[in-house]
């Protein structure tokens, strides 16, 4: 293994071992070596005989501010809420629409909603399972891995990726395939110990070995989780049975479900009071509650929530093991501290391992299958249709959001294994345009999951239970669990198309389907302290933690002006409490200068008073 200092002598010495042809393959996420990256990038700038070709995945950025008010909310808190991470050049450049043409970049998977309209991104993007990607990357014969690596005692590890790398290393050491592996030390990266994570000094081509060149990790920002993401939490628990197998995903969403299922496990009697109250399912949950066996997660991503399930007692039925067996992780900086904290036997019950081994059955298939028992695979989606269909990659016009990923592995899985469910979690409404719009439609031009494949899809309003059901009764079930603001047109429609009969009608029950009645159910939980908006710590103040749903208010009046002028009027007069004068303060509005400021200042202020008020 050749040692550099240097970015440009590691760039250079890669440079020299390829011809200056590079097919270079970085991991998702986290995984990637920004330093070497970023130092190829420059030479193949400055020198345009030199191919760089870059096969990825999930590009991570630190947000843009796209408004005055967000440019001085994020602003001042940008290091602190992402870390001090370095920007990858080669996406500065995509943005700009100014990446040279010896510079290629296709990724399977997109950071959500920052590449659309990108349209250099949008059409070099592939389409794949996250199980598949291998064969495209190997497919292009790949000659340089760049990974970022831990070190610890003069060992190495993969760490936050073993994704694809470790089937890399894997096949080269079985001669199918031939490449240079450039490794990032990071003193950052949590030293995962395991047979898949661990790698020898001598798999190590060429390392970038400086202190000066470490960087603070991604941080991915704990988004509060609001009452539609508590009721979904709340609804997916119920369905996780003790002894069984679990998968959620990254987000307030399944943030809700760990917080959920640790309510069950150590607060039963407040969670079956909570459950009891549910005014939108009438679920008998009495022989529900602690894990006594405990869960075991297989996941594809290590999410703070697994981890909080871990820490609490939840997650300890072990197989080969571990508790849990992920392929890759992205997460918050007290997420990494956690990690690296922790004594060495209790993290090596969190073991990872290739995507080719969490997200699907193949290989030692009968090991998988015995633990995997009552498995309950959850992933969250942007839009459903009435006959069961799921969106979560991309829009109707062709524009990727995000990716195809793992999800369709997992729904894959859940049909595979005895006793194993898909869960769709999908919010029922959403902003577009100013306006509320349903999330449950009756078709929609683009599918991820496909409506033969449906299963179990929840909302904030209730489970539907879909598998093996007619085209009629899915309708049903879905209608039961929409926003009552559009079960009405949809009805209308599905009776159009001959789906539903004519005499069909939504049961009472199911007609009150509404953000008040939502709130009303969870109110006494969130005043109690029982249901907190960040129920695992965040690095927002609190001072932030009351401006978010402010901004986020404004951010969605300013698709009009009769919306902007009402929050504006609301803003003018009146005395200002305490909390109101810090988060003008926060923003740089506590003393407005000119007329643009004293409107800031007064949209602010109409935004925090409204949404102080339910």
């Amino acid at each position: 293994m050749q040692t550099f200092r240097d970015p440009a002598d590691i760039a250079r010495h890669i440079i020299e071992r390829t011809g200056s042809e590079i097919r270079l393959a970085l991991p998702l996420g986290l995984g990637k070596a920004n330093t070497i990256v970023n130092s190829l990038t420059d030479a193949a700038i400055a020198d345009p005989s030199i191919k760089l070709e870059i096969f990825t995945a999930l590009t991570l950025e630190r947000p843009v501010p796209n408004s005055e008010l967000e440019r001085r909310f994020l602003t001042p808190a940008m290091d602190r809420l992402f870390g001090n991470y370095p920007a990858l050049k080669y996406a500065e450049l995509l943005h700009q629409g100014s990446l040279p043409d010896n510079i290629d970049v296709n990724e399977f998977f997109l950071l959500a909603g920052r590449w659309r309209g990108v349209e250099r991104v949008q059409q070099n993007y592939i389409s794949a399972n996250y199980t598949h990607a291998y064969d495209y990357l190997a497919a292009r014969k790949p000659n340089v891995v760049a990974q970022l690596l831990a070190r610890h005692d003069g060992r190495y590890s993969l760490s936050s990726n073993t994704d694809i790398s470790a089937d890399l290393i894997a096949d080269r050491a079985a001669g199918k395939m031939d490449f240079l592996l450039a490794g990032e030390v990071n003193s950052q990266l949590p030293f995962m110990e395991g047979a898949s994570a661990e790698i020898s000094e001598a798999e190590v081509g060429c390392l970038l070995d400086n202190a000066e060149s470490d960087f603070e990790l991604f941080s991915s920002v704990k988004q509060p989780v609001g009452d539609v993401e508590m009721a979904i939490g709340l609804h997916v628990s119920r369905l996780i049975e003790d002894g069984g197998t679990i998968q959620i995903g990254i987000g307030s969403i399944g943030d809700a479900i760990a917080q959920a299922l640790l309510m069950r496990h150590s607060r039963t009697d407040v969670w079956q009071k909570c459950q009891q109250e549910n005014p939108f399912d009438a679920t008998d949950v009495a022989g529900l509650g602690p894990f006594d066996a405990g869960l075991y997660a297989a996941t594809e991503m290590l999410v703070d929530g697994l981890m909080q399930l871990f820490l609490g007692g939840v997650l300890k039925r072990e197989v080969e093991g571990a508790t849990a067996h992920a392929g890759f992780f992205v997460e918050s900086r007290s997420f990494y501290q956690t990690l690296r904290e922790m004594p060495a036997d209790q993290r090596a019950k969190i073991q990872m391992r290739p995507v080719s081994f969490t997200n699907q059955l193949y290989g030692d298939e009968r090991a998988k299958r015995a633990a995997r028992v009552k498995a309950r695979f959850v992933n969250n989606a942007m839009l459903a249709t009435l006959l069961g269909a799921v969106t979560s990659d991309g829009t109707g016009d062709g524009q990727v959001i995000s990716g195809v990923g793992g999800q369709f592995n997992f729904v894959s899985q859940a049909f595979a294994l005895k006793d194993a469910r898909s869960i769709i979690t999908v919010k029922a409404a959403r902003q577009s345009g100013g306006k509320t719009v349903s999330n449950i439609v009756w078709n929609y031009p683009h599918t991820t999951i496909p409506r033969h494949l449906k299963d179990i899809i929840v909302t904030e309003y209730g489970i539907a239970d879909l598998r093996g059901k007619s085209d009629a009764d899915t309708i049903a079930a879905l209608l039961a669990v929409t926003d009552s603001r559009f079960q009405n047109d949809l009805l209308t429609r599905a009776k159009k198309e001959g789906k539903l009969p004519s005499g069909f009608a939504i049961s009472e029950a199911h007609r009150l389907n509404t953000p008040q009645r939502l709130r009303e159910w969870l109110k006494q939980y969130r005043d109690g302290g029982d249901l907190p908006q960040f129920p695992f710590g965040t690095d927002f103040t609190e001072t932030e933690q009351i401006l978010l749903p402010a901004l986020g208010r404004l951010k969605k009046a300013q698709v009009s002006k009769a919306q902007l002028a009402g929050l504006a009027w609301t803003g003018f007069g009146g005395g200002a409490a305490d909390k109101e004068r810090s988060c003008l303060e926060r923003m740089g509005l506590d003393a407005p200068t000119g007329i643009k400021e004293h409107v800031y200042a007064a949209l602010l202020r109409g935004a925090l008073r409204r949404s102080a008020t339910p």
